[in-house]
C-alpha cells in the first residue's frame, strides 16, 4: 500500500459510509488528512464509521447529505469545507447502481424512468453539482478531484444500461471538468472492474466467476485496491489531469 504525508490537507469523500468510500477515508485519514465522510442522512454506517475512526485518532468527521438532490450537494460540500477549514481533494464516490441484482441489457422496461434519473442524478449531476460547489476551495489550494468511474462506462458490460451510460458520462465529464477548471485544479477518475463490496456480495457467484476466469490477477478487487489508485491521484500524478485510470486486476 502506497502513502503519503496529508497532514494539513482536507479531504471530502461522498459516498463515505462503507465500500470503495470508506476504504478512501480509511486511508487519507491514516496518511495524516483531516477527512469529511459524507453519507446518506438515513445510513447509521456513516456517523458509525466517522466515530470508530475518530476514537482510533484520526481526523474524521460525518457529513449527512444526498449528492443526487439539487441544494443538498452543494450544501454538503459548503458546510464539509466550512468544518475543515479549507479543501484540497474532493472524492467524489457517492454512486448507486439503482439495483440489487445485474438487469440484463435486454430488459428495458426494467429500466423505467424513475430508475434513470435516480442513476442519472447521484452518479452523473452529482459529481458534478460537488466539484462545482466545492472549484473555489480547489482552486485556492490548487487541489484535485478523482472521480470514481468504471470499466462499465468504458464499453464493457455494466449492472444495467443505464449505470454503464452514467459512468460512460462520468468519464466523459472528468475530461470535461479537467478543461474548465485547469490549471489551477486537477481532475481524474478511477474505473474500478468487479469490486468485493456489500453490493457485488448479493451477485450471483457465477457471474462473479466469470469475472475471475479472465482476470490476470485471479481475485476481485478489495475497496482498499481502489482508494490506493484514488490516493495516488489525488496526492501524487502531479502532471496528470483528464485521465482515467483502471483498476480492473487485469481483465480481459
Amino acid at each position: 500500500m502506497i502513502s503519503a504525508d496529508l497532514r494539513g490537507r482536507c479531504v471530502l469523500v461522498t459516498g463515505g459510509a462503507s465500500g470503495i468510500g470508506l476504504a478512501a477515508v480509511t486511508l487519507f485519514a491514516r496518511n495524516g488528512a483531516m477527512v469529511a465522510l459524507n453519507h446518506l442522512p438515513d445510513d447509521p454506517r456513516g456517523p458509525e464509521a466517522a466515530t470508530r475512526l475518530a476514537d482510533e485518532g484520526l481526523a474524521v468527521m460525518a457529513v449527512p447529505g444526498n449528492v443526487a438532490v439539487a441544494g443538498e450537494a452543494e450544501d454538503l460540500v459548503e458546510r464539509s469545507i466550512a468544518a475543515l477549514g479549507g479543501l484540497d481533494v474532493l472524492i467524489n464516490n457517492a454512486g448507486t447502481p439503482g439495483t440489487h441484482q445485474p438487469i440484463a441489457f435486454s430488459d428495458l422496461d426494467a429500466m423505467t424512468e424513475e430508475f434513470w434519473q435516480t442513476i442519472l442524478s447521484t452518479n452523473l449531476i452529482g459529481p458534478y453539482r460537488c466539484a462545482r460547489a466545492a472549484a473555489p476551495a480547489l482552486k485556492t489550494r490548487r487541489g484535485a478531484i478523482v472521480n470514481t468511474a468504471s470499466v462499465a462506462g468504458l464499453g464493457r458490460r455494466g449492472s444495467s444500461i443505464a449505470y454503464s451510460a452514467s459512468k460512460a458520462g462520468l468519464v466523459n465529464l472528468t475530461r470535461s471538468l479537467a478543461r474548465a477548471l485547469a490549471p489551477e485544479i486537477r481532475v481524474n477518475a478511477v474505473a474500478p472492474g468487479l469490486v468485493e463490496t456489500p453490493w457485488t456480495r448479493e451477485w450471483p457467484p457465477e457471474r462473479k466467476q466469470a469475472t475471475l476466469a479472465r482476470t490476470l490477477l485471479a481475485r476481485l478487487a478489495q475497496p482498499e485496491d481502489i482508494a490506493e489508485a484514488m490516493l495516488f491521484l489525488a496526492a501524487g500524478a502531479a502532471y496528470m489531469t483528464g485521465e482515467t485510470l483502471v483498476v480492473d486486476g487485469g481483465s480481459d
